[in-house]
This record gives C-alpha cells, structure tokens and sequence, in this order.
C-alpha cells in the first residue's frame, strides 16, 4: 500500500459545501479513488484516529471538531501518494500554504483545514484500515 494514502475531507470541507471541489483538486492531480463514504465521528472512532495527539493540548478541540459533523475519508492510490498528497493540501496553516494548494484555497485556520492526509505510508496503511476493510479496498480497487 506504499502508492496510498488517506484524505479526509473534513466537517468544515462538508458544511462548506467543498466535496466536490476539493475531490475535483485530487482526481486532477492524477490520485485514484480507491474507496471513499460519508461518515459522522463518535468519540471513540475520532479519539482512535487521533491517538497519536492524545498528550497534545489540542486534542480535545481536535476531537469535538472531528465529531462536529460529517466527514469524508478517502482511500486514494498514485505513485509517491503520500508526498504528492501533501504537496497538494498545503502546510496546516493556510496562511503558510502554497497559493494553489487545497488549505490556501479553501481553509480558514489550522484548525479548520478542510483536509487530512497521511503524513507517512506506515500511517497510511493504518489511517485506511481505520475506515475501510481490507474487503471494501480490493472489491473497489477492480
């Protein structure tokens, strides 16, 4: 799964009305959808997610926002996906982020930055096993 890489399409990128704006930014940069749904995070399944910030001072605001709505979580496929992946979403500020890139085009702070990608591929492989079975990647990736 080195050639993956996992989006999510944030709460603000959903209430926004960006989905298909922003998957119109991505399929352009040559990824393929590999598998993709609509979910709406508990606690549970967004503290999971984010295990890794758990002794962070923004978890919790990490948390009620990742749960404030629906989201997006997209399993995507293309060679050198991770980095190519981050290039095209921009840093996490988007004041920061390159002019073109997903969060300078469309999110307004670092807290809300429309997206999340995979900042490794060992990540990855488990970011997309959090959201999709083994079963929904290889009957989708035909």
């Amino acid at each position: 799964m080195s050639n993956r890489t996992l989006a999510i399409l944030k709460p603000d990128c959903v209430q926004k009305n960006l989905i298909g704006e922003v998957i119109t930014k991505i399929t352009g940069a040559g990824f393929k959808i590999i598998s993709m749904k609509m979910v709406h995070l508990n606690e549970k399944s967004a503290g999971g997610f984010y295990e890794v910030h758990k002794e962070r001072p923004f978890f919790n605001d990490l948390i009620k926002y990742m749960t404030s709505g629906p989201c997006v979580p997209i399993a995507l496929e293309k060679e050198n996906a991770v980095e190519d992946f981050r290039k095209l979403i921009g840093a996490t500020d988007p004041a920061k982020a390159e002019e073109g890139t997903i969060r300078k085009l469309y999110a307004d702070s670092i807290e809300a930055n429309i997206v999340h990608g995979s900042d490794s591929d060992e990540n990855a492989k488990m970011e997309i096993l959090h959201f999709f079975s083994r079963k929904e990647l290889l009957e989708n990736h035909g």
